[in-house]
C-alpha cells in the first residue's frame, strides 16, 4: 500500500540541519500522520507520496516547502510592564500570546533590554533548510474514527 490521501503513515526520521546537527528524530514507529490531512510539513509530505512500507529516502526541504522564511514582522519589542512583575523572564522563554487576529501564537524571548523584550513569533525552524531520513515502517488505510477527527489515533483509540 502506498502514501496517498487518507493513507496513515507511520515512520521513523532524523531532521538535521545543514551543518548535520540533529534537530528532531523519532524511532521505534513513534510518528504517525494522516496523509492529506495537513499534519506535516508540506515539503516532506510531498516527498512521502507514493512511497510504501519499507521505503528509505532522504528528503531535503526548503524554507518554502517547510517553516517558511523569517518574517521580520515576527519580531517585535514588548513593554516589559505588560508582564507581572515578579516573572523571571530569559533569553529562549517562550509563551503564549494573543495576535490582534484573535489568534493565539507561540513567542520565544530572543533579547532583554532595560524597558522592553524582543519576542519572536516565527517558528523555531524558520528560514532553515531541513534534511530528513526517513524510513517507511507502516502505510494503511485510516479508520473512519481518524478520517473524521483529522488525524491519526494511537492504539486503543482516540484520547482527546
Amino acid at each position: 500500500m502506498e502514501i496517498s490521501k487518507d493513507k496513515v503513515a507511520i515512520l521513523d526520521y532524523v531532521l538535521k540541519d545543514d551543518d548535520g546537527v540533529i534537530l528532531d528524530q523519532s524511532d521505534n514507529g513513534e510518528f504517525a500522520f494522516l496523509a492529506g490531512a495537513g499534519g506535516i510539513i508540506p515539503g516532506l509530505e510531498n516527498a512521502l507520496n507514493g512511497k510504501k512500507s519499507g521505503d528509505e529516502i532522504n528528503v531535503t526541504v526548503a524554507p518554502k516547502d517547510g517553516y517558511g522564511e523569517i518574517d521580520p514582522n515576527g519580531i517585535q519589542e514588548i513593554p516589559k510592564n505588560m508582564f507581572p512583575e515578579d516573572m523571571q523572564i530569559e533569553p529562549e522563554m517562550q509563551f503564549h500570546a494573543e495576535a490582534p487576529s484573535g489568534e493565539m501564537m507561540v513567542l520565544t524571548v530572543v533579547e532583554l533590554k532595560d524597558d522592553t523584550i524582543v519576542a519572536d513569533s516565527n517558528h523555531a525552524l524558520a528560514g532553515k533548510t531541513l534534511h530528513f531520513n526517513v524510513t517507511i515502517i507502516e502505510v494503511r488505510d485510516a479508520s473512519k474514527e481518524e478520517l473524521d477527527h483529522g488525524h491519526v489515533h494511537g492504539p486503543g483509540g482516540h484520547h482527546h
